[in-house]
């Protein structure tokens, strides 16, 4: 049951073959087993329960709500939560219980979804690995998967325990972690600059970046307000399609939010390709990107090709300083939105009463961690009057250019692009840290940012297991507001791989329950 698609749950508890609070308490089981994992930082069991409860009375008069009432979720910690506390993983907002519901939050629950806790992030969301939050790393359920470590028995390694665990990729790896070990089937995280996208590639998910203002905002605790979306994470595109257009549509409390009526979001079934047009960027070909991402990228390309679709290189020309443009313009948000956290009206405040100046810098001090302080430091830097024109403004830009890249492009006759979502597969959490945050997440979001700087729809799609036995995600690029077109087209493509499902039976007393959902590989990308 763990294992199914929405819909397939979603049949199975109108027909009574699992109540809502079975299902609920096989989740609750499973987070207790992984909790090792440090995928979430508060799980709300007594709601949860509650929740299911209200949703049996439903089911039994008939009167579902539809394909969540009664399916667990999880909710990236940097969502507000009403009576739930809401930290960012950060010691400033310990303690911080808001008041309200986050939009996208409250949309689920008044679809039914039971609300399973909280995950973990780096703090504020600042990062690529899920490692520099106030309440310790995420380990990728993949580090414990039978794939990897029969993979790893080939190999001569020190067998210290757990010594060789492996990165989520972040910021939203506690969610990512949550969907990827079955305690959930659907969790929300939020997307800046691929927060989204990269741990659903590292995790073996499908991870959607929605387009800049279709989904509101509103209630997601703010890094770069001009690029963060919330994200969705789940096992199948179909699954994110659903949640999708749940939350997508108009909220007057967000005015970036699209101000027409959004139709459900149903993908039709795609079987002839031959009018597609896929787009390759040439300057996504790094030195960088390992051997086993680019030939998996390559045969992508070829199974379009071969079943009748049109695939070209492109040009984004502007690419090169993306990076550059993403971090001027993100600590610049940042600074401005870190302002809040004085210590006067909610979470942290320091002892120290010396004078309201001292008061301010010893409750930064203690509540943000080096990484939130560093990019506060960068962004006022760049927003000093003396540095304004040639920093932020140039910076605005260079997003500019970057954005009309994709437009130019789209406007071809191209579709949808198709590019690596990471340089490479997850790697252990000793050798993450051995780079500083900036540097990792330069590296790591090298193909996603450009996608937040432009405001366009993408998702990352699980392609193949590498030699170790670890996800590969490839990603699809759509233009702005065409996300339908866009999960229609993964949807197919992720028919076509079949991803393997992750092997966790030392955690699941009935595995053999989600094998069962397991279909055989139709075209395999791996050879």
């Amino acid at each position: 049951m763990l294992g199914r698609t929405l819909r397939e749950v979603s049949a199975a508890l109108k027909q009574g073959q699992i109540t809502p609070t079975e299902l609920c308490q096989k989740c609750l089981s499973l987070i207790k087993k992984t909790k090792f994992l440090n995928a979430y930082i508060t799980v709300s069991e007594e709601m949860a329960l509650k929740q299911a409860e209200e949703s049996e009375k439903r089911y039994k008069k008939g009167q579902s709500l539809g394909d969540l009432d009664g399916i667990p979720i999880a909710v990236k910690d940097n969502f507000s939560t009403s009576g739930i506390e809401t930290t960012c993983a950060s010691n400033m907002l310990k303690g911080y219980v808001p008041p309200y519901n986050a939009t996208v939050v409250q949309k689920l629950l008044d679809q039914g979804a039971l609300l399973m806790g909280k995950t973990n992030l780096d703090e504020f969301a600042m990062g690529s690995g899920s490692t520099d939050g106030a309440f310790g790393p995420v380990k990728n359920p993949w580090s414990y998967s039978k794939q990897y470590r029969e993979k790893r028995q080939q190999k001569p390694h020190d067998e210290k325990e757990d010594s060789n665990w492996l990165i989520t990729g972040g910021s939203s790896g506690g969610s990512a972690a949550a969907v990827s070990a079955f305690t959930c089937f659907v969790a929300l995280g939020s997307d800046t600059g691929g927060s989204t996208r990269n741990p659903a590639a590292h995790c073996g998910l499908v991870g959607l970046k929605p387009s800049y203002g279709l989904v509101s905002r509103h209630g997601l605790i703010p890094l770069v307000n001009s690029m963060d979306v919330p994200g969705i994470l789940t096992r199948y595109v179909e699954d994110a399609a659903i949640v999708l257009g749940m939350l997508a549509g108009h909220d007057p409390r967000d005015s970036t939010t699209v101000q027409d009526p959004v139709k459900p979001f149903t993908l039709p079934i795609l079987t002839d390709v031959s009018k597609l047009c896929i787009g390759i960027p040439k300057e996504y070909h790094l030195p960088e990107l390992s051997n086993e991402v680019r030939a998996l990228w390559s045969k992508a390309a070829d199974l379009f090709e071969s079943e009748g679709a049109k695939v070209i290189e492109v040009s984004l020309p502007h690419t090169s300083f993306s990076i550059v443009c993403y971090h001027i313009l993100c600590t610049s948000e940042v600074a401005s939105n870190m302002a809040r956290f004085d210590g006067l009206e909610y979470g942290h405040r320091c002892d120290t009463d010396v004078s309201t100046e001292a008061m301010y810098a010893a409750t930064r001090r203690e509540g943000f961690n080096d990484v939130v302080r560093g990019r506060i430091l960068s962004g006022n830097f760049f927003l000093l009057k003396e540095n304004y024109e040639n920093y932020f403004i140039k910076a605005q830009k260079v997003r500019r250019l970057i954005a009309n890249d994709f437009v130019n492009v789209f406007n071809s006759g191209v579709d949808v692009l198709l590019t690596p979502t990471t340089l490479r597969e997850a790697v252990p959490y000793l050798e993450f840290i051995k780079e500083d945050n900036s540097t990792r997440s330069a590296q790591d979001d090298i193909f996603t940012q450009a996608v937040n700087l432009a405001g366009l729809p993408a998702v990352s799609v699980p392609v193949a297991l590498s030699n170790q036995g670890l996800p590969i995600g490839l990603q699809f690029i759509g233009r702005a507001f065409y996300d339908q077109q866009l999960l229609t087209i993964a949807k197919w493509f992720e028919k076509k791989v079949q991803f393997p499902v992750i092997q966790l039976q030392e955690f699941m007393d009935d595995y053999s329950s989600v094998l069962k959902n397991e279909k055989l590989t139709s075209v395999s990308l791996k050879q």
